[in-house]
């Protein structure tokens, strides 16, 4: 008989920097729960693996939490149950933390002042050193998460009110956090001093709201207010919302992989429409990186917005001559009679029409191990293309990141050990080309200053210690409870 694979892991998923998480929440509005799932639904896209939402009635919290995706987990029953008027949610794909209910967020606990509920997306680089400090003094961990860590420095604080207790226990950790945390009576929002991960505030009819991006806030209808500042410290009760700048000032390094993959296009980031962005990094890409090609091609989704800008400042046709199946789960059950590429191929497909005889380039966002791309050109010169010319909306990944974003080793980033041209023989590309650092950042006038951009530099705003030796895809790994799990 057939056997269970994991092709799309093997073959597509782990070819790629992964969403990290996302995070929402609401206060003082009747459908508070309600409002956090369309929320989570709407931030799907930077975690797929669990979802949880807790919710306060001003007493006691109501939590629901479960594995896979939004729409699986929650139904009219459980939000019903899940009553109150303040409310926060999580969308978790793991990158601290081992892939188990367990640890799905947000995490709950009861101490001495109560209450408290954290949804963390983000990723502490002091992770270990902080845990085993804790456990020296006693503290019992009930996951693998890096986010357990925050409360247990926040039950641990002596500081007199809960929001010297967070600033205290955030003092401590090194590393990217956007954090939402709810009490029995109040709705708190931080971000890390770098500003790594995004996080905003939105209004609805006088309900404050905090979300990962603005996409979540149109969902809801809620009104777009600004962006949460790096490093600081909203506190919302029923006495409003009161600003706070507890930690000392540091030089903003937003992700600039945000928005060269992770948000979805329709969000406003860093004050910037990611859309328009992208599809001036594609025009950029074009004038730096011409080809001798009759169609542009993106690999879609990600690659998108990117083409369609290439397109037009090449004046080439644009082609979705590449269909993307979005209906795709982790496992498959693969004919006896096997299938090439078959895990690529489940994804992906072909336009014979649109490309037979046709000289092609093919945009991709970014460029992780090759494996993708390495099935997919033969795919599409053996649906008729002549010629297939990569083109890369990104510079060279050469380095993993420890601040949230779920990465490869280095040693399996194609660019961190092969040259261009060696990359190209490897993909069976015609041409390959990546877009420069003024490329990048043609959206700000080519200037770098306000960004993280260690995947591709290698210089991190936040030195990271000696991590374990094992590899940071460990979704893919067994389901095990280690806490040594690689950095997010």
């Amino acid at each position: 008989m057939t056997e269970n694979r994991e092709l799309f892991a093997e073959e597509s998923e782990r070819d790629a920097f992964h969403d990290e998480c996302g995070v929402f929440g609401v206060y003082g509005h009747p459908e508070a729960a309600n409002l956090v799932y369309l929320g989570l639904y709407a931030l799907q896209h930077r975690g797929q693996e669990s979802a949880g939402i807790v919710s306060s009635n001003g007493k006691a919290f109501i939590e629901h939490r479960g594995m896979g995706l939004v729409a699986d987990i929650f139904n009219a029953d459980v939000i019903g149950r899940l009553e109150g008027t303040s409310a926060i949610g999580h969308n978790r794909y793991s990158t601290q933390g081992s892939t188990s209910l367990k640890n799905c967020q947000p995490v709950v606990v009861e101490y001495a002042h109560g209450g408290l509920a954290l949804a963390h997306n983000g990723n502490l680089v002091n992770f270990h050193e902080l845990r085993e400090q804790l456990e020296r003094s006693g503290s019992i961990f009930q996951s693998s998460s890096d986010s357990e860590i925050i409360l247990h420095l926040i039950a641990t604080s002596k500081a007199p009110t809960m929001a010297d207790r967070v600033a205290d226990a955030l003092s401590q950790v090194r590393g990217a956090y956007s954090l939402v945390m709810l009490t029995e009576r109040e709705l708190m929002a931080v971000r890390d001093p770098f500003g790594f991960r995004p996080l905003v505030l939105g209004n609805l009819n006088g309900s404050p709201i905090v979300a990962s991006e603005t996409c979540a806030l149109d969902l809801v209808r809620a009104e777009y207010v600004r962006e949460i500042e790096p490093g600081e410290l909203l506190v919302i009760n029923e006495d409003g919302i009161r600003s706070l700048r507890p930690f000392p000032i540091a030089p903003a390094k937003r992700c600039i992989f945000e928005y060269v993959y992770f948000a979805r296009p329709d969000s406003l980031l860093y004050g910037r429409n990611v859309y328009q962005v992208r599809k001036m990094q594609g025009k950029a890409l074009a004038r730096e990186c011409p080809a001798d090609a009759d169609i542009v091609v993106p690999v879609p989704d990600s690659g998108n917005a990117a083409a369609l800008g290439y397109a037009e400042e090449s004046g080439l046709p644009f082609e979705m001559a590449l269909v993307r199946s979005h209906y795709i789960g982790r496992t498959f059950i693969e004919p006896r009679q096997a299938i090439r590429h078959f895990g690529v191929k489940i994804k992906f497909n072909p336009v014979v029409e649109l490309l037979v005889g046709k000289r092609v380039v093919l945009i991709e966002d970014s460029l992780v191990r090759g494996t993708t791309l390495s099935k997919v050109i033969p795919m599409l010169k053996q649906a008729g293309a002549r010629e297939v010319h990569v083109r890369i909306a990104a510079p060279p990944h050469t380095h993993s990141c420890f601040y949230g974003i779920d990465t490869p080793t280095r040693e399996e980033l194609v660019a961190s050990h092969q040259s261009v041209e060696e990359i190209r023989q490897s993909i069976y590309a015609d041409s390959l080309g990546y877009l420069s650092w003024e490329g990048l950042y043609s959206f700000v006038d080519g200037k770098r200053e306000g960004f993280c951009d260690a995947c591709f530099t290698g210089n991190y705003p936040v030195a990271i210690p000696q991590a374990p030796a094992n590899s940071q895809l460990h979704l893919f790994e067994a389901n095990d409870d280690r806490s040594a799990a690689a950095p997010r």
